[in-house]
């Protein structure tokens, strides 16, 4: 069975402000010292099992000339454009009626376009696994990362370490970002792993389960499929989009159905969710500091600094996140980085658009 692929692309990184814009947000950015941006590295990494012509983006209509530009590879209609955000449901479920239109039944992964994976060949493999399971059989899969801290800013799945199909384990129960002690919990329980977003099935049994627990939305989905390949597609497209309800593919599909499976992965994946991840990405100097760009620091430790041509000096300073670009800086306590979000509400509010 042919396996194809959909990179979901759409999202706009706003804990990635002042760098990640809406013009262009953080799926388009290099993060990494190779020079590559992260839908590069994502797209790049899955060739060596999925060809290029069944590889599929999902981004926000916006940004269609960044893919073409970025991806020069990818056929121009595997780049589906939403016309609205709606979230991860109705996306997966646009992309199932594309690889449907091309494949009588295919195997479809389904991966965020903006984390890192630092050990490639591992994560084929535990990608591999998940396809050779999914085509076996009607059942949904995801891939779960095995936790090495009680972490609280991930969602967790718990699974049944009894109850297993190949290398993949029966899903019990998906869980919220738990707090500190929940945290410690479920690493010790070792039936617990991290939330990854990533899903292998085959298009067949995600459109069944979308047509069982979103009948509105399949029927929506099927009129796009019609109108795929003729001059009303964009129109029809638009039209249906819009009337989508907003829902995660978790609330919607995953946590309502009962052949849910995961696979553990221990692949050094990093979600990349705030500037705090460039700790884990990059590599300090002697003084603790991450730096890019033409910086000078005195007495200053433990601090982020991203900056361009520009001369940055710190003197006397700890802790900290600094972000310099053309129009915007960023100067912010480490242990605030999730309150980033916070200015941006902020310049909304202002009517400060060009910023955001």
């Amino acid at each position: 069975m042919k396996t194809t692929a959909l990179i979901m692309a759409g999202g706009r990184g706003e804990r990635f402000w002042p760098k990640s814009r809406r013009s262009l947000p953080k799926q388009f950015l290099s993060l990494t010292d190779d020079g590559k941006t992260m839908i590069q590295l994502t797209v790049e990494r899955i060739l060596p099992i999925i060809d290029i012509e069944d590889i599929y983006i999902s981004t926000n209509i916006d940004y269609e000339s960044l893919v073409l530009e970025q991806l020069p590879g990818i056929p121009r209609e595997n780049i589906l454009c939403e016309p609205v955000g709606r979230n991860t449901a109705p996306c997966i479920g646009l992309g199932a009626v594309h690889i449907s239109k091309k494949y009588e039944d295919a195997v479809m992964v389904v991966l965020p376009s903006d984390h890192l994976i630092k050990y490639n060949s591992m994560f084929l493999n535990t990608l591999r696994d998940a396809i050779n399971t999914a085509q076996k059989n009607g059942n949904l899969l995801t891939i779960g990362i095995t936790p090495d801290c009680p972490e609280t800013g991930y969602g967790y799945i718990k699974f049944n370490p009894d109850e297993f199909d190949g290398k993949a384990f029966k899903v019990d129960q998906f869980v919220e970002k738990p707090s500190l002690d929940l945290a410690k919990e479920y690493l010790s329980s070792e039936e617990y792993l991290w939330n990854s977003g990533m899903f292998v099935w085959k298009v067949s049994s995600i459109l069944e389960k979308i047509e069982e627990f979103m009948p509105e939305t399949y029927e929506g989905l099927k009129i796009i499929s019609e109108a795929i390949g003729t001059k009303e597609e964009g129109m029809v497209l638009e039209k249906e989009y819009r009337n989508f309800t907003s829902i995660s593919i978790d609330y919607g599909i995953m946590e309502k159905s009962e052949n849910i499976y995961i696979i553990p992965g221990a692949f050094g994946w990093d979600d990349v969710g705030s500037w705090l991840a460039i700790e884990r990405i990059k590599k300090s100097n002697e003084h603790g500091n991450i730096v890019r760009g033409n910086i000078i620091t005195i007495d200053s430790k433990n601090c982020i600094i991203e900056g361009g041509d520009k001369l940055i000096a710190t003197v006397g300073l700890e802790n900290l996140i600094i972000v310099d670009t053309e129009d915007a800086m960023l100067i912010c306590a480490k242990d605030c980085a999730g309150d980033i979000k916070k200015v941006l509400d902020n310049l909304k509010i202002c009517n400060r658009d060009e910023y955001i």
